[in-house]
């Protein structure tokens, strides 16, 4: 099969990734092989890539095949797995395997397992015709979700339901979005579903205008502080950032009013937190396996919609340039 290998950690632009021919994966016990039809472009893919992570063990070796938010049709079943069969609509978000048997999995809360695998990280992901997959952690693709827009759903869409979740949103309440992607524009939508006012905070001209688009108050960063103009508002109740940026998350904590919650998808250093004013700072990763399925009935529903620019598979290092460069309005997604 054709696949794109990361053969080894260096920046986008010296070649780190070869379109070549490897052998195609089987299918064992309580797995299943899938045949990819498209898989998104993440920026950790880049982090990875280009070996911002290399010091804390990521990818776990190499070669191995990137992509971590895949979608396709089972292809082969192996032993145990009765939930799957050949031909079913699947989909596998980054989190590819769990222990099972910690206190956070038998707990519902098997993202935060330290024996995870992950996706493309520590096993081979979607950036290839077929991939294996923990039949566990695989999920069916209700008809009603298009190929196409398929695949951010499982992560930037599981990542945005995960935070926003935290956000504890009710009619009426505020909250800003720091940073406006590909999870970004997810958190936009999903906060909207709860009767929020929301606001979108970015420097992009293309970012601001996709916000307005999905109905948001767009905040141009670059013209002012944000934090400034979201507190001659009253403030936010809460305050989402997916901007990796530590001077953004202290506008985000500024811009929160007291008791409010600042929920951060990105690593940063939190800085001065002033303790009377009660803000919670909490960290927010992917979602838990009931959340991705909930994730799923929102799009089926049309409820949320990701927005997508395809590539081919043999452009992914086209595709990873334009997200480093700022090019994209939101997600890239390689057409396998």
């Amino acid at each position: 099969m054709k696949a794109v290998v990361l053969e080894s950690l260096r920046p986008i632009d010296q070649g780190p990734l070869v379109l070549r021919e490897v052998d195609q994966p089987g299918a064992g016990n309580g797995q299943v092989v899938i045949k990819v039809v498209s898989c998104g472009v993440c920026r950790s893919n880049l982090h990875m890539i280009e070996g911002d992570w290399a010091s804390g063990g990521t990818p776990s070796h190499t070669p191995i095949i990137p992509g971590h938010e895949v979608v396709g049709t089972v292809a082969e079943v192996g032993a145990n797995v009765e939930h799957l069969s050949v031909g079913d609509r699947v989909g596998v978000m980054p989190l590819w395997s769990t222990c099972g048997y910690c206190e956070f999995c038998v707990a519902g809360l098997d993202h935060l397992c330290q024996s995870k695998h992950i996706t493309g990280e520590t096993v081979d992901g979607g950036y290839a015709e077929f991939m294996l997959a923990s039949a566990a952690h695989t999920y069916a693709l209700p008809d009603e979700i298009a190929f196409d827009d398929a695949a951010p759903l499982f992560c930037p869409g599981i990542t945005a339901y995960g935070s926003v979740a935290k956000a504890r949103l009710t009619p009426g309440k505020k909250v800003a979005v720091f940073g406006i992607g590909g999870v970004g524009h997810l958190v936009l939508q999903m906060a909207g579903l709860y009767g929020a006012d929301v606001f979108a905070v970015s420097r992009g001209r293309n970012h601001l205008e996709l916000a307005e688009e999905l109905g948001a108050t767009g905040i141009d960063a670059s013209s002012g502080d944000p934090a400034e103009v979201l507190q001659r508002l009253g403030g936010v109740d809460a305050s989402i950032v997916f901007a990796p940026s530590d001077a953004v998350v202290a506008q985000a904590i500024r811009a929160t009013r007291p008791g409010g919650t600042v929920i951060l998808g990105i690593n940063a250093e939190v800085g001065p937190l002033p303790f009377a004013l009660e803000i919670a700072v909490v960290g927010s990763l992917l979602g838990t396996r009931q959340q991705m399925r909930e994730v799923l009935k929102l799009a089926a529903a049309g409820k949320i919609k990701a927005e997508c620019r395809p590539f081919a598979l043999d452009e992914a290092t086209q595709a990873l340039t334009a997200l480093k460069q700022g090019e994209l309005r939101a997600r890239a997604v390689l057409m396998v």
